[in-house]
């Protein structure tokens, strides 16, 4: 038995596992396993976690057949002894304390769900510092700021649980947005969520570039994810409504400018049911408070054409292009 169990799916990060795990082992809390779960590897990484189990007792290592992030996730899962679970995304890192300060939370506040903040790391850039924030929340709360999205998030990594949530609980497999998928059914076996936003993990963009991020049909997904999460909600609250349809509205718009970034407008069906959802919930988003001024700018250019919701982000490549020349 340990404290912690840490879960850290691992496939083709050669590059970036050693800045991963070193991190991990380097915590100033001490009682954890590290499971490091080789997703069929092609690549040395698979190597480099037996070459860590070596020399760390603390370090466990599955190597399975690739079945993707959420099957390596639940591999984890099936075998953690610890009494929290925690997981790391392998070509990312973190702070030093960061377990440190999510298990002092979760057991001073006698919570389910521990938080903390994350920084997003791009190469050449200085990552963002937030506003500092202490919450405890019940179950209504948490869920309303998850879909509001703009204090704390759905990702999976950031986070410690207590392990009773998993007793039943699993990632989805082939899935895309796991994570958005499977966030509401973490929240539903909370009692109470403690929140620290100082940013303690560090999340590693690859590439920041908008015009290399091609759409894919599987980004989709997102928009299915936060509709299914509305559908689970439904009737919770009113709060807990207009959050749940704040959060499909944003989906619809995240998966458009990927649509419109990679000018493929035209070659995706899904994009005339995206604007007809967006232009039809049009009183919504511009009396809703979480939108920006400048997204709802975007929408009222979307009501008048899709080539003029376009030109901010054709202004912005064309800013990203020069800046990277």
């Amino acid at each position: 038995m340990c404290e912690i169990s840490i879960i850290v799916p691992v496939y083709n990060v050669e590059k970036y596992l050693k800045k991963c795990v070193d991190s991990i082992l380097n915590q100033t809390f001490k009682d954890f396993e590290l499971i490091l779960v080789d997703d069929g590897s092609p690549d040395s990484s698979g190597a480099i976690c037996d070459q860590y189990a070596e020399k760390d007792s603390r370090v466990k290592v599955i190597h399975k057949k690739n079945g993707g992030l959420s099957d390596a996730r639940n591999a984890g899962i099936e075998v953690a002894k610890g009494k929290y679970l925690g997981f790391i995304d392998s070509d990312d890192y973190i702070a030093e304390d960061m377990y440190e300060l999510l298990h002092n939370n979760i057991v001073r506040e006698n919570a389910d769900l521990s938080i903390c903040g994350i920084y997003h790391v791009y190469d050449g850039k200085t990552p963002e510092n937030k506003p500092e924030k202490y919450m405890i929340l019940n179950r209504n709360e948490a869920t309303v700021l998850i879909f509001h999205g703009n204090q704390i998030s759905d990702h999976a990594v950031n986070k410690l649980y207590s392990k009773k949530i998993f007793s039943k609980l699993r990632y989805p497999l082939g899935k895309y947005h796991e994570d958005s998928f499977t966030i509401v059914g973490i929240l539903d076996q909370c009692e109470k969520v403690v929140v620290d936003t100082r940013q303690k993990y560090y999340y590693y963009h690859r590439d920041d570039s908008i015009t290399s991020q091609a759409f894919s049909k599987k980004h989709l997904e997102y928009i299915t994810a936060w509709e299914r999460n509305e559908q689970k909600v439904l009737g919770r609250s009113e709060v807990i409504d207009e959050a749940a349809h704040q959060r499909v509205c944003f989906a619809n718009f995240l998966v458009l400018d990927k649509i419109v970034n990679a000018d493929m407008e035209k070659k995706v069906p899904e994009t005339k049911t995206i604007v007809s959802y967006l232009k039809a919930n049009y009183m919504f988003i511009m009396r809703n408070q979480i939108f920006t001024r400048n997204r709802k700018i975007s929408m009222s250019l979307l009501m008048i054409s899709l080539k003029f919701y376009k030109i901010p982000s054709m202004i912005q490549n064309k800013w990203i292009n020069k800046k990277n020349e």
